[in-house]
């Protein structure tokens, strides 16, 4: 599995229909997701799924520089409910982790079909998983190290009665890494169970942005975050070296003014595109713009976009996870 800042092909996302769980909040989250796919577009190519009777106003909230194809889906979230892409001697390959809802929490009926349907549309080989997964559960250095949170893959939601270790060497045969790190997570607080693109990402192999939480955070969430910082302390890579751990202070919640139980204020959330960076901003201006610098120093020669998300990130998600990247041969 390469590093999401290797060159890709395309962006795949969706959009989320009317009658989905967003309700009333429905227009307001399709104005975030064009958002996305336009800042993503002016990059590199962008295909949009959307249901057939929702294509036309996708097309014209997007723009012509954003491919909408009229498939059936639940929800936003391709991170999840698309294939993870890989590369090899014989080219780009996807995998299909099945995705079951995150763990039967909603019925993604139509979206457990996605990531077929995209492989299927560009006639790129399918694997199917030995194990259940989302996209937004893996974090690759693209050198051959991969962090994740068992509480997300260790769970009988997704893969009953399967060892921590029979796990990992699933992953290891399915990505083609050769270490796993594994940081605690937390089960059954979110949708997601914790997914290691809300907690901490590569910014190259060897340095890990780990997003820290403000004051007067819940301690269940204190407490993952300096369990994953003292797994990352004494972690080494596939290469053997120790990490260089940069983190990413989420934003102060009485400086974003009311925001529900679920939001997600998490700019290690951002995507990583052919020459830019499509990151949130959230409102507190002193937090947007130390995160956005910060960024930008770690992705030296791409542009830093920083864009509003305030409907999707009150669904408990972010940038990363309405995208997933389809890596060049």
């Amino acid at each position: 599995m390469p590093a999401e800042s290797r060159p890709h092909e395309r962006t795949l996302m969706a959009w989320p229909p009317r009658d989905s769980l967003w309700a009333g909040d429905a227009p307001a989250v399709q104005r975030d997701v064009a958002r996305i796919a336009r800042a993503v577009a002016e990059h590199e190519p962008v295909e949009l799924f959307a249901a057939p009777e929702e294509a036309e106003r996708a097309r014209r909230a997007c723009g012509a520089g954003v491919e909408v194809v009229p498939v059936p889906v639940d929800d936003l979230w391709m991170r999840d409910s698309g294939p993870t892409f890989v590369t090899g001697p014989d080219g780009v390959s996807g995998i299909d982790f099945h995705f079951n809802g995150w763990g039967g929490k909603q019925e993604h009926e139509r979206d457990a079909r996605v990531a077929r349907r995209a492989l299927g549309r560009h006639r790129v080989p399918r694997t199917s998983a030995g194990i259940t997964a989302e996209g937004g559960a893996l974090e690759v250095d693209g050198a051959g190290t991969l962090l994740v949170t068992e509480s997300s893959l260790v769970n009988d939601n997704r893969n009953p009665g399967l060892s921590r270790a029979e796990i990992e060497r699933h992953l290891k045969d399915l990505l083609g890494v050769s270490e796993v790190i594994w940081l605690k997570g937390v089960r059954g607080r979110d949708i997601t169970d914790y997914h290691v693109d809300a907690l901490a990402r590569f910014a190259e192999p060897g340095v890990v942005l780990l997003s820290r939480p403000p004051a007067g955070t819940a301690r269940v969430w204190v407490r993952a975050y300096e369990q994953a910082r003292g797994v990352l302390e004494s972690a080494r890579d596939a290469r053997g070296k120790t990490l260089e751990i940069v983190e990413l202070d989420e934003p102060d919640p009485s400086e974003l003014g009311r925001r529900g139980a679920e939001f997600l204020g998490c700019y290690a959330n951002y995507y990583v595109v052919n020459g830019a960076v499509i990151m949130p901003r959230f409102g507190d201006a002193k937090a947007d713009d130390r995160a956005a610098s910060i960024v930008r120093e770690l992705h030296p020669g791409r542009v830093v976009v920083p864009i509003e998300i305030d409907t999707l990130a009150e669904g408990g998600g972010g940038i990363h996870c309405a995208t997933q990247q389809q890596p060049t041969a």
